[in-house]
């Protein structure tokens, strides 16, 4: 379908589904003032005065794409402990299905608690495993990926490295997306890099380029980065590379073209979950059937807008449609 303007776009993702696969996790916040440093170490105490609880992970990249008005299919792994009961309940409020939710008494929900003062990120503290799923969890997660499947217009996989996404969970993944016709996009972390063969959009940042490819990428050697998106194009034969460079925007080789998109300047706050927004509205351009140049440019627009914020939040959409609009892109 032919777009005529921004607006028509962002009322179009109101229709999508998007099937999430990934790691999930809870990001939780205790937010506090520093008054004196502990007589014990030389490390600050930390008054609590306020906790808070959120999804993260591929729950993050969920509540990004509920936020910009697709409907989120989530499919992930939890503990059968409190954290994991918690996360179901967050869920719920925000009228997310746990239909696609599998619950382990095998493996704890992954915890990532921030230590917060005075808009200063003092300490994190994670409680995880990156173990890989037994073979009962992974048929289980299977089950449900397909089950859910036939409804979705675009699958995300958002790999953490936590062990819920396998060289097979991928495969299969990939295999029945193609037989009914289904892209899919991949947020990479480095156990998998390589295994993600056929899919239709990859978005590595410039160190997990790098790291996958066992290459000595400077930042700025424009030309050197551009041959190993070509590298890793013939690697995965993916449709497409989408590459997030920082500072410095994004770098888009898809469908027979290449644009770098430089950044928005900005006032930075916090990069955390920059990411996880990215690759939410690159997947729905790419079900939309945007043009490479667009959908490098909404996502990098909307990654830069969310750093604006501290913690991990979702896009807001309006804010992100505002923007859009000040750009002749049409």
């Amino acid at each position: 379908m032919q777009y005529r303007t921004i607006e028509e776009i962002f009322d179009a993702f109101d229709r999508l589904k998007v099937l999430i696969i990934g790691d999930v996790m809870v990001d939780a916040y205790i937010w506090g003032a520093v008054e004196r440093i502990s007589p014990e170490a030389p490390v600050p105490v930390v008054r609590a005065t306020k906790r808070d609880f959120r999804l993260g992970g591929a729950a993050n990249v969920a509540l990004n794409i509920q936020s910009l008005g697709a409907d989120p299919l989530l499919c992930a792994v939890i503990g059968d402990d409190d954290s994991g009961k918690k996360f179901v309940e967050r869920l719920h409020e925000r009228n997310i299905s746990a239909e696609g939710i599998v619950t382990s008494g095998e493996r704890p929900t992954t915890v990532k608690t921030r230590i917060m003062t005075s808009h200063q990120h003092v300490v994190r503290v994670d409680e995880e495993t990156d173990k890989l799923l037994s073979k009962s969890e992974e048929d289980a997660l299977w089950k449900r990926i397909k089950s859910l499947m036939p409804q979705a217009d675009v699958i995300i996989f958002e790999d953490y490295d936590k062990g819920v996404i396998s060289k097979n969970i991928i495969k299969k993944t990939v295999d029945l997306a193609n037989e009914l016709g289904v892209p899919t996009v991949v947020d990479p972390k480095k156990r998998n890099f390589l295994n993600y063969k056929g899919v239709t959009l990859f978005k590595p940042n410039l160190k997990e380029l790098r790291e996958g490819l066992k290459l000595d990428l400077e930042k700025n050697d424009q030309q050197s980065m551009e041959k190993a998106v070509e590298l890793l194009g013939e690697k995965l034969k993916s449709k497409g590379n989408l590459i997030t460079l920082s500072e410095r925007g994004v770098y888009i080789h898809f469908a027979g073209e290449k644009h770098l998109i430089p950044a928005h300047v900005r006032e930075i706050s916090d990069v955390s979950g920059a990411g996880d927004t990215v690759i939410s509205i690159a997947a729905l351009g790419v079900a939309l059937k945007l043009s490479p140049y667009l959908i490098a440019a909404l996502s990098n627009l909307g990654g830069g807008l969310v750093c604006e914020h501290i913690g991990v939040v979702p896009i807001e959409k309006a804010a992100l449609l505002a923007e859009s609009k000040k750009n002749r892109w049409l």
